[in-house]
């Protein structure tokens, strides 16, 4: 269940970031020119480039990650095969620390060692679970899904109003969308909403407001 919460939790910031992103170089563009043309060439292009580095990123990030676990269990594995008593008595420590009773913890330490040492060890002592190890393939398809459909919004909102429309509709959609991923991403980690919403909604607005300006002034030089 916690595992389906974080890839759901990711998958809405991965949105939340491609909604942001771009907006903000839509936005920017259309401050700049009235050409659908040029709009939707930056915007393709944000859109494919912000995708495809978020999966790299993620690919790297999780491969590392998973490196890391590994390395740690095979660590583990190693030191039971050279000295097995040294870590049950390892176990036994770690179980009396989470409030089991000395005697309590030895006969917990001894069954799980019987049953599974090393995964019982790589569960307790590592906070890892050997199945469930993350899969970096499957965390960069996800990030590049998830920024997608959230940067197909604001793309999809600049380019088919009219020209004096563009920019209105596609901030108030932006907005909107932001308030819902807010509402969302609070939920999904026990939050206020409210907090969650203001800050996304205001970190929005910002980066519209500021790539607007920037963009409307590049475009009198």
């Amino acid at each position: 269940m916690s595992t389906r919460l974080n890839w759901l939790r990711a998958g809405v910031l991965g949105a939340n970031d491609g909604i942001i992103s771009t907006a903000g170089l839509v936005v920017g563009v259309a401050g700049a020119t009235t050409s659908r043309a040029s709009i939707l060439a930056a915007g393709v292009a944000g859109l494919l480039a912000g995708a495809l580095s978020m999966a790299a990123g993620e690919y790297v990030s999780v491969s590392s990650q998973r490196d890391s676990e590994r390395a740690a269990i095979e660590t583990e594995a190693q030191e039971l095969a050279e000295d097995p008593e040294a870590e049950l008595a390892e176990l036994t420590e770690l179980l009396r620390a989470r409030g089991l009773s000395r005697e309590l913890a030895r006969e917990a330490a001894v069954q799980l060692t019987e049953r599974d040492a090393l995964r019982a060890h790589a569960r307790v002592e590592l906070g890892i679970n050997p199945d469930e190890l993350a899969n970096p393939w499957h965390a960069a398809f996800a990030s590049l899904i998830a920024f997608t459909v959230g940067a197909l919004l604001p793309l999809l909102a600049i380019v088919l109003p009219g020209a004096s429309e563009r920019v209105p509709v596609t901030v108030a959609a932006v907005l909107a969308a932001l308030t819902l991923c807010g509402v969302i991403s609070a939920r999904l980690g026990g939050a206020p909403a409210g907090r969650a919403v203001l800050r996304n909604v205001a970190g929005g607005a910002l980066a519209m407001a500021v790539t607007y300006a920037v963009g409307t002034w590049l475009g009198t030089v």
